[in-house]
């Protein structure tokens, strides 16, 4: 039984996750048309929560699959598609980390220091952010993916059709 609910966790707090780099890539095409006030004005009001909230879902994700690969160690393949999944959410937050994040913190400082210059700085960084964000989406989903793959594995067949029926 706690497998089951762990196995429930891990996927809820990796769909949680999934949910933030999604809205990026589906708003990617239209924000990519905003003029540098406009783009400002959404990007440094509209994700606030992202960080606190989105925080412990993607940290929540990675730490729960974790966990569960080491739960699943002895159950193949499912160890396998579960072990893939936590390494792409891992990757997924590194992608965040390396490409995302310095952008953040680009802003960040501009917005401290010199807030006049902040517009023009989204435009200038706003491919890598975006584009950051649509790497981390494609990771995360492989990732999300891998981990429903595993709960498929563990799930006999005949069980299954048998309660269809």
């Amino acid at each position: 039984m706690f497998l089951r609910i762990w196995r429930f966790i891990t996927i809820i707090l990796a769909a949680l996750a999934l949910t933030m780099t999604s809205a990026h890539v589906l708003e990617l095409p239209q924000k990519m048309q905003y003029d540098a006030q406009m783009y400002s004005a959404v990007n440094t009001t509209l994700y606030r929560y992202f960080a606190t909230v989105g925080a412990f879902y993607t940290l929540g994700s990675i730490l729960a699959a974790a966990v569960l690969a080491f739960l699943v160690r002895k159950h193949r393949p499912a160890f396998r598609w579960t072990l893939t999944g936590a390494i792409c959410l891992l990757v997924a937050f590194g992608t965040w980390l390396t490409i995302v994040a310095p952008v953040n913190n680009e802003v960040a400082d501009a917005l401290r220091s010199a807030p006049e210059s902040v517009p023009a700085l989204w435009m200038r960084l706003r491919e890598r952010w975006e584009y950051g964000h649509a790497t981390g989406f494609i990771v995360q989903l492989l990732g999300f993916s891998a981990l429903v793959i595993a709960v498929l594995f563990e799930t006999p067949a005949d069980r299954v059709r048998d309660r269809a029926a």
